[in-house]
């Protein structure tokens, strides 16, 4: 048995409005918002005691979704958000764009930063590492033509 396909992946926040609300503007949809808690949840996680509220965007094609968390208990036990994209562990997640400038151009009225720079691999992929709301880092490109 195989795989059947990638559910979400999970990212953990302060604010959760102003994640989703970023998320949005990327062009993912809110499929829905709740609260998490009770014996089960901590069983599944390890981290008994939880209580969360969790908001499942879903990507245009609807095959991707992204689960933001905002812990109210127990408090965040480590941050690694301004971690350098060669630290171990989990790192970025990667999105397919339009149109990389417009793109900049709108998540940059809610704070994001290009990492370094956008830069053109062999004419066919425009992309760049950007910091989104609390330094969550992601990747987004622009592909320019098949390959």
């Amino acid at each position: 048995m195989t795989v059947k396909r990638m559910d979400n992946v999970g990212i953990v926040v302060k604010d959760l409005d102003t994640a989703v609300d970023f998320f949005t503007e990327l062009g993912l949809t809110l499929e829905g918002r709740t609260r998490l808690e009770g014996e089960w949840s901590g069983r599944v996680t390890g981290v008994r005691g939880q209580r969360v509220e969790i908001a499942m965007m879903r990507t245009p094609d609807g095959h991707g979704r992204l689960e933001l968390s905002r812990f109210d208990s127990p408090a965040i036990a480590s941050d690694h958000r301004t971690a350098p994209v060669n630290s171990l562990g989990y790192l970025r997640v990667m999105f397919a764009v339009d149109d990389i400038d417009d793109t900049l151009a709108r998540l940059s009225k809610l704070g994001a930063t290009v990492v370094d720079e956008v830069v053109n691999y062999e004419n066919i992929y425009r992309l760049c590492y950007i910091r989104g709301p609390e330094g969550i880092l992601i990747g987004i490109a622009q592909q320019l033509r098949d390959c």
